[in-house]
């Protein structure tokens, strides 16, 4: 490959093509009216504009990028995450066009983007479930017999989608209804499809998910796990690698059950396996994500490998020059999504001007973002800021110099979900490993960060005056008259 477009913006779009340039391979951005004279654009060698900013008329148009790409000799696209990275029609039309989709085949996009088609396919590998239903369904009164027979709480899922749209806990029989209406409408809104299906609500669950690896050669590999359970709105917030309450065996029968589900559906390239692992660390398939993941940095400083870089070493036909056995973990990785969000307000998102950016940056500090100081942040895409991942020798290490980091990061002109991370950093629960993906609900209220902002401020007003006060202090030294007699 020669010429690679990224068809994707911002972070991901910069963090890509970092590594494209590093393997000599000249880069190709798109961009909304919007984007216009964001850095990934200027990063590029070239730049073409898809259109105005809704990513509707801009990045999701797959026709247009592709008839870009073929006009100026472009060999392959990298979809990043978001976006069009798992829409098989659009894989389908990259490989049918002559072009290279950096990312797995349409198959197995098709077959993983769907949660019921995903679970009829690792069936045949023993792959653990959770107790449920393998049928989409919208009729009540077979919800209601199917939740008679698993037992309450239930989780209403919707089959084509993830993120937390079109999910619901249920805890009794006479909420169910309801609750099936609103799923079924939310997934037809936000995936055109409002087929649902329900299963066991898995109570104190972990969110763990293992990286993989696999070549066009039939050589499929993990690159260990992450630990995903800090979430708001079933949306990740926090992540780290190694997850602290897995054991080598159970690693490495995680990682094998992954290396599985990536062989029932013949996966190339750099894909995730999600499960769910319950108090007893019993682990449950939840879906595979066929792309690259938002958290990957995590895994990449914990094992030294650029998974762009394989990705793109992988979509060549190289054969994976790496082993199973040559894998290690090497010291601990944070990783903080920094939303452009209000965390005392429900998290809502919070546009503007970012009067005031500057990032961290020092031994085992690493920032992905695409944004510069005088930006606008747009209301059109997700409110995602930058990625603040650290990295050191132990978790306790990480963690320190997360805060640190937190601390150093100058945002003004927006709201960032930077206190949130300070919060969660700071926990006990948190530091101790004891927490699961209710830690948000069970531990975070937006009254704590107000409370700790109003005494941040009394604290520096306090400062301001007593510095205001010395500054105005005359220090007269008395007169000194001396008794002592001299001879002369």
């Amino acid at each position: 490959m020669k010429k690679i477009l990224v068809a994707n913006r911002g972070e991901i779009a910069l963090r890509v093509m970092k590594t494209i340039k590093k393997m000599g391979i000249e880069t190709v951005a798109v961009f909304s009216e919007a984007d216009r004279n964001a850095p990934h654009v200027r990063f590029a060698d070239e730049a073409f504009c898809l259109g105005p900013a809704p990513s509707n008329q801009s990045y999701l148009l797959g026709d247009k990028i592709i008839e870009i790409s073929k006009s100026i000799g472009v060999d392959g696209i990298h979809p990043g995450y978001g976006f069009l990275s798992e829409n098989a029609d659009f894989a389908e039309k990259v490989e049918k066009n002559g072009l290279t989709f950096i990312g797995p085949k349409s198959h197995a996009i098709r077959i993983m983007g769907d949660k019921l088609s995903a679970k009829e396919t690792v069936k045949a590998y023993d792959i653990p479930m959770v107790p449920g239903i393998d049928e989409a369904i919208t009729d009540i009164q077979k919800a209601k017999e199917i939740a008679e027979e698993i037992g309450y709480p239930i989780l209403i899922k919707a089959s084509a989608g993830g993120g937390g749209k079109g999910m619901r806990v249920v805890e009794e029989e006479k909420k169910l209804e309801e609750q099936m209406k609103r799923a079924i409408s939310e997934a037809e809104s936000a995936f055109g499809n409002g087929a649902v299906f329900i299963e066991k609500y898995v109570g104190s669950p972990r969110h763990i998910e293992i990286q993989v690896l696999a070549d066009t050669h039939g050589n499929v590999l993990h690159l260990f796990e992450r630990e995903c359970s800090v979430q708001r709105r079933h949306q990740k917030v926090v992540e780290e690698a190694p997850s602290v309450i897995l054991t080598a065996e159970l690693r490495a029968h995680m990682g094998q059950a992954a290396i599985n589900v990536a062989k029932s559906c013949d996966y190339v390239g750099a894909g995730t396996v999600e499960f769910l692992m319950d108090e007893n660390k019993n682990f449950y398939f939840l879906e595979m994500n066929t792309r690259l993941q938002v958290e990957h940095p995590v895994t990449e400083l914990i094992t030294g490998i650029d998974l762009v870089e394989q990705q793109i070493r992988i979509a060549r036909g190289e054969v994976l020059q790496i082993k199973q056995s040559d894998l290690k973990i090497e010291g601990h990785a944070l990783e903080l999504r920094v939303y452009a969000e209000d965390p005392t307000d429900d998290f809502l998102p919070s546009v503007g001007t970012l009067e005031r950016y500057k990032t961290p940056f020092g031994k085992g500090i690493r920032v992905d973002d695409g944004f510069e100081e005088g930006m606008e942040v747009p209301i059109y895409y997700d409110p995602m800021l930058s990625k603040l991942i650290t990295f050191a020798e132990n978790r306790e290490a990480a963690t320190q110099l997360m805060l640190e980091a937190i601390k150093s990061y100058e945002v003004k002109g927006i709201s960032t979900t930077l206190p949130f991370g300070k919060f969660v950093f700071q926990h006990q629960a948190f530091r101790s490993g004891n927490f699961d993906t209710h830690f948000v609900k069970n531990y975070y209220t937006p009254e704590v960060l107000q409370k700790e902002t109003e005494e941040e401020a009394f604290i520096a007003a306090l400062m301001a005056i007593k510095q205001y006060q010395f500054d105005q202090k005359k220090v007269r030294l008395p007169e000194v008259k001396s008794d002592i007699k001299t001879n002369e």
